[in-house]
């Protein structure tokens, strides 16, 4: 078989300076790029401009032109239950006049090499353009997902104890998040200074489910022209979703439907006797593994708990991030998962292969006939089963 390989960098990318993002030289210039290429109001809002501890601004361009930007939000990501540090990749914008000549992809190496510096061992970002992301690396890895359920089908309980959420609910919020969060490979921690736990009651709705130690559950909505926009709803049992799921069905006689953003797929597809057809919203997003060894450590492993002592060699071959290619041994032992240097690469992958590997998307086998894995598939079948694969991740937050 043909040795897994990726596919020759374009453009001129190694002839682009990239520096740090300064605000008082580069925030004008840089939010009329991001205006250009996803749209916006022609001032800026000066908090989109400020650079702070949530984001690592990066700029290209030669001789102090603005070519380029891109930020990386620090951020923490949820897999097998641990919150592995992850860089997202947002606000990615090349000055027209510059297209095609490499400016991307000198920020993508650049900004690699700033996570690992920063301890950010992971990437994931949403594309909106999927063959630039591939070619630095990232690969599809889970969903963005939103379902639009008809208020007329939600079930009235008349149930439960809720009220509006107060400021003091603010940390048992966040915790309620978590508690479920955890459990959803994919899932955002919320615990980074990106996320400012006291301005989820900023929103229209708040509303708690109180419990002996906190709340149980919470509802976060905004209302929207056409319908109930349902950001999050988090429950620890049935009592708790279920006077949540109340509160959205008393709209009924104001609003035909509501959109509920998915973060526990229980929620929808369990609890509530839906219609076969639903209108489901699903926005793609790419993962990438951006320092193997520490990313292994940091994620959590629950299925090495069941099985045998094993051990897999692999071979990753990763152009952009040469800190990262070469063999190693994935080794499963005493319940714990780790990566160190060293093996025959039995089993070879590219980076896009080793990062749908690390996030579970997909299996051995699907990973060969993509192209991204070759080598003893025995061995990679045991690769298998320590992600559970194929799972779908879930990430119920935009940037």
């Amino acid at each position: 078989m043909k040795r897994a390989s990726e596919p020759p960098s374009e453009g001129r990318a190694e002839l682009m300076d990239v520096r740090p993002y300064r605000v008082e030289e580069d925030g004008e210039a840089t939010y009329r790029l991001r205006r250009l290429a996803f749209g916006g109001p022609r001032t800026p809002d000066p908090e989109w401009l400020r650079a702070n501890d949530s984001w690592i601004g990066l700029v290209a361009g030669e001789r102090g032109s603005h070519a380029g930007f891109l930020r990386i939000w620090r951020y923490g990501q949820f897999y097998g239950g641990r919150s592995v540090p992850m860089g997202g990749i947002a606000s990615v914008a090349v000055d027209p006049s510059m297209r095609g000549r490499g400016v991307a992809g000198a920020l993508l190496v650049a900004c690699l090499e700033r996570m690992r510096a920063e301890g950010l061992v992971l990437s994931a970002l949403y594309p909106a353009a999927v063959p630039l992301y591939r070619r630095y690396g990232w690969e599809q890895a889970g969903v963005f997902q939103s379902v639009d359920l008809a208020t007329t089908t939600l079930p009235r309980h008349r149930g439960g104890t809720i009220r509006a959420g107060v400021k003091e609910d603010a940390g048992a919020i966040l915790a309620a998040y978590t508690r479920v969060a955890s459990q959803v490979d994919g899932a955002l921690d919320r615990g980074s200074p990106a996320f400012d736990p006291a301005a989820v009651l900023d929103e229209d709705i708040v509303t708690v489910v109180p419990g002996a130690d906190g709340v149980t559950g919470y509802l976060v909505a905004q209302r929207a022209a056409e319908r109930l926009v349902v950001e999050d709803l988090v429950a620890d049992d049935v009592p708790s979703a279920m006077a949540l799921l109340d509160a959205v069905a008393s709209w009924a006689g104001q609003l035909d439907s509501v959109r509920l953003r998915v973060l526990d797929p229980v929620v929808h597809a369990t609890l509530l006797a839906l219609p076969y057809h639903l209108h489901v919203s699903t926005q793609p997003w790419m993962v990438r593994v951006v320092d193997l060894v520490p990313a292994v450590a940091a994620r959590g492993w629950p299925a090495a708990a069941a099985l045998r002592p094993l051990a897999v060699d692999v071979e990753v071959t990763d152009e952009h991030a040469p800190w990262q290619q070469g063999r190693y041994r994935i080794v499963c032992e005493d319940g714990q998962v780790r990566a160190e240097p060293g093996g025959s690469g039995a089993v070879r992958l590219t980076v896009r292969g080793l990062s749908a590997w690390y996030a579970g998307a997909a299996t051995a086998a699907t990973l060969r006939r993509a192209g991204l894995l070759d080598g003893d598939l025995g061995d990679a079948a045991a690769l298998d089963a320590l992600t559970g694969a194929p799972r779908l991740s879930i990430m119920a937050d935009a940037f």
